[in-house]
């Protein structure tokens, strides 16, 4: 391999990392059962890489190479705990039993999936689980995590810490659950790929459409795993309803676009076809779950669209619905959002008051930047301007700051 130069490297580094580190941290984790030692050990190879790779050469697989000494700099560390605890037997089969997994027709037929299932076990804390499973399979950061489930970003990292010490100390084994034993942990997964998914919904930047696509992958595979479970099949639904609009989020100069104003001949009809289908189904075999029930409010919206059919009094209903079963700030952000079109934005403000206290939203733009176009609508505009200016303050998507930046230049002088 010819020598690489040092931006060359940091560059190979750089794409390795964002692209696999929560996959080679997964695949490390299943033969040691010790998530914080596998990314330690992966931290550590990286290092190596980047002193090493400027002089010998890129490798032709990175990922391979950064496992490879990965798991040199971390077997010595593994062997001395395997050999205190007892453990050896363990771990040999915890790696045995995922390798049989993936040569069994029956298994669960994506890695990854294994141990999302495994990072779900009854004995972690069950709000932990989610999040525990975004860090160590899909590789998202403690920051990115906290943004998804409105916790100050410090208080996400020590609560990973401690969850991640539980599978250390408890000897939580990253086996592969029984088949009877999906369903109960199923709750935690979905949480997990949709949280993925959104985070890849909403970022356009580098690696953001794989994160988006890698989700909808796990998501169909989970649907061909456990079939008969409505809410895996709404929440399929549920992204392939978003993801079919991502062509016409933005402008061919790069401008956002919101949904009243997409082009809906830029959406992609046999997603929201396929989409339809996977509602259908869910609807027919099971009480309707969270993930459903944002499915078809999903369907509403795109009927609205497409048809022009007043679905905006079946939207409110349906938010009532998903609020009643969530109690989520967030979900009663929307349905205030909905309610201004069918009893105005006075009545959407009335219903945003309560949120007013909620210190989740305090740094949440999307409720800034709501507040913002409902105060607008109904004459304050020196509300409006203020709430407008916090949301672009937010807002960490320059296409969605030049947005704000403009509705603000817009808005009448004046209250």
């Amino acid at each position: 391999m010819p020598a690489a130069t040092g931006d060359e490297a940091g560059r190979a580094a750089e794409r390795v990392a964002r692209e696999s580190f929560g996959r080679l941290v997964a695949l490390l984790a299943a033969r040691s059962g010790d998530v914080a030692a596998a990314e330690d050990a992966l931290s550590e190879a990286f290092a190596a890489a980047l002193r090493q790779w400027p002089k010998s050469g890129v490798p032709d697989n990175p990922a391979a190479w950064l496992v490879t000494v990965a798991r040199r700099r971390g077997g010595d560390a593994a062997r001395r705990r395997a050999v205190e605890a007892g453990g050896v037997d363990r771990l040999a089969l915890i790696a045995e039993e995922l390798e049989d997994a993936a040569l069994s027709p029956d298994a669960i037929p994506d890695r990854r999936l294994a141990l999302m299932f495994a990072c779900a076990h009854p004995a972690i804390d069950r709000a932990m689980r989610a999040p525990l499973i975004l860090q160590t399979v899909l590789g998202l950061t403690a920051e990115e995590i906290a943004a998804a489930f409105l916790v100050p970003p410090g208080t996400m990292g020590q609560r990973l810490v401690r969850a991640k010490a539980r599978i250390r100390d408890t000897g939580i084994s990253f086996a592969v659950p029984e088949r009877g034993e999906l369903p109960e942990r199923l709750e935690a997964v979905l949480e997990a790929i949709y949280a993925a998914y959104a985070r890849g919904w909403r970022e356009l930047g580098d690696g953001a459409p794989r994160l988006a696509e890698e989700a909808i992958w796990l998501g169909q595979v989970v649907v061909g795993l456990l079939p008969d479970e409505p809410e895996a099949k709404g929440m399929l639904a549920l992204m392939l309803y978003a993801e079919a609009r991502r062509s016409a989020r933005r402008t061919d100069d790069g401008a956002f676009v919101p949904l009243e104003a997409q082009d809906v001949a830029r959406w992609d009809r046999a997603a929201l076809a396929r989409a339809e289908l996977l509602l259908r189904e869910a609807s027919a075999t099971g009480p309707s779950g969270r993930y459903q029930i944002e499915a078809a409010i999903q369907s509403a919206h795109v009927a609205r669209r497409l048809s022009g059919a007043a679905t905006w009094p079946a939207i409110v209903a349906l938010y009532d619905h998903l609020l009643a079963l969530t109690g989520s700030p967030v979900v009663a952000l929307n349905r205030a959002v909905a309610l201004a079109e069918t009893d105005g934005p006075m009545s959407a403000l009335d219903a945003l008051d309560p949120l007013a206290a909620d210190e989740r939203l305090a740094g949440y733009q999307p409720y800034w930047a709501a507040r913002g176009d409902l105060l607008a609508r109904a004459g304050r505009m020196g509300e409006a301007r203020e709430a407008l200016t916090r949301a672009l303050g937010l807002a960490d998507d320059p296409a969605v700051r030049t947005y704000l930046r403009t509705r603000i230049e817009r808005l009448p002088r004046g209250s």
